[in-house]
């Protein structure tokens, strides 16, 4: 398996996904308030996220990048995942971010986004990055607007209709 690097910002370690970050990680997946604009819009079982975090791995294996674990530096804490997602059928390489419920409204999206970001520009070299968005996610467009994506387009995703907000490198 390829080296996952860490990423240090101000306030967030972004590492590669441990045993240790399986219980965590399931119960953002359980909360129907973080998995409302999520995949189906459903919360995932533990069965699921297990499936789920092997895939952030293996997408490492495949693809030479993909989602990081995202601790709060402060406490040590496993907060949720950012970083690069492209699956296979997906509409282009996408920068996404789901943290805990309890996380949200302190900037960690923007900031943990921007690092990721700045990997797949000046480490990776790519040229063009979107956020896969439904319109009714407020927040994380603000998000995606804060990193500098701008609306280009909607698609239909798990049967629902999303924006994609997108930026390329300068």
């Amino acid at each position: 398996m390829p080296a996952i690097p860490t990423l240090e910002t101000e306030r967030l370690l972004m590492r590669r996904f441990t045993q240790d970050d399986f219980e965590p990680l399931a119960a953002i997946h359980a909360d129907p308030m973080v998995m409302r604009y999520l995949g189906d819009g459903k919360p995932l079982a533990p069965a699921q996220t297990w499936l789920a975090m092997a895939s952030y791995l293996g997408h490492w294996e495949l693809r030479g990048y993909g989602l990081w674990a995202v601790e709060e530096k402060a406490t040590r804490r496993f907060i949720g995942r950012i970083g690069l997602l492209n699956p296979e059928g997906w509409p282009g390489l996408e920068i996404a971010w789901t943290l805990a419920r309890e996380r949200w409204g302190n900037g960690f999206a923007t900031e943990g986004a921007r690092a990721a970001l700045d990997f797949a520009f000046s480490k990776l070299k790519l040229d063009h990055l979107i956020s896969i968005i439904h319109p009714d996610n407020a927040a994380s467009i603000r998000v995606a607007i804060r990193i500098g994506e701008t609306l280009e387009r909607q698609v239909e995703l798990f049967g629902v209709t999303r924006s994609v907000y997108g930026i390329s490198r300068r």
